[in-house]
């Protein structure tokens, strides 16, 4: 009932103050200069701040939209999403992360739509499984893609395979400076890349993929954090 709902949430917030100590937002009250923006798949499973284990405010800039796309539309033209790029502009934020998750169901509406067996979606669902489509047709057309395998590990080799493009989309974007980096997740909670369920993957690194050279950029303890299904 939304009554329940409503009591949930009221209550959550409450245990939510009472855990902050006094001086909580003391440093973010007058501005924010957040080191990383997160962009991520728009789905209750995947906590943004929770995934990183983020326990102050100020560091990460989350943003959510339905398969964690880097791009949105203006007049015709294909541009950097908003929520993505307004730290990136205004807070100098140079680390944009890319973060799609196994089993997403945008993607997988996107390659039911490619192989005929899409349904209808409400106009604001249907823009953003659209804007999927061309990269679900580009995937399974790429030798990457495994197309004999059951729909799930497609969905998943899918998920990392659109990573990789709006990865490659921005740092192609002129509204994103040289000097950022970005660099693309997957969150694994299906155990397609390992055994630790909510264990986040990196895929790519300003559109490197090559696993020895992003193996090479993090520390022993993290090595097995890199991975592909690709």
């Amino acid at each position: 009932m939304a009554a329940d709902a409503l009591e949930a949430l009221l209550s959550g917030n409450a245990a939510h103050v009472e855990s902050l100590p006094d001086d909580y937002f003391a440093a973010v009250q007058e501005g924010q200069a957040p080191e990383v923006v997160s962009v991520c798949c728009s789905d209750s499973r995947v906590p943004q701040d929770g995934m990183w284990s983020v326990d102050e405010p100020g560091w990460l800039f989350s943003a959510s939209n339905i398969g964690n796309q880097a791009w949105d539309h203006h007049e015709g033209e294909r541009v950097v999403d908003g929520s993505l790029l307004y730290p990136v502009v205004y807070a100098s934020t140079r680390t944009v992360a890319v973060v799609g998750h196994t089993s997403c169901g945008a993607v997988t509406a996107a390659y039911r739509a490619v192989t005929g067996e899409g349904g209808d979606h409400p106009p604001g669902i249907a823009k953003s499984v659209d804007a999927l489509v061309p990269v679900v047709e580009d995937g399974l057309e790429a030798a990457r893609v495994d197309e004999t395998a059951p729909d799930g590990v497609v969905i998943d080799q899918l998920v990392e395979y659109n990573v990789d493009r709006q990865v490659a989309f921005l740092r192609g974007a002129a509204e994103i400076p040289d000097d950022a980096t970005v660099l693309g997740f997957v969150y694994d909670f299906h155990g397609a890349y390992g055994d630790r369920d909510g264990a986040t993957y990196l895929v790519n690194a300003n559109g490197t993929r090559d696993l020895d050279r992003l193996r090479g950029l993090v520390d022993d303890a993290h090595a097995d954090r890199v991975d592909t299904l690709l």
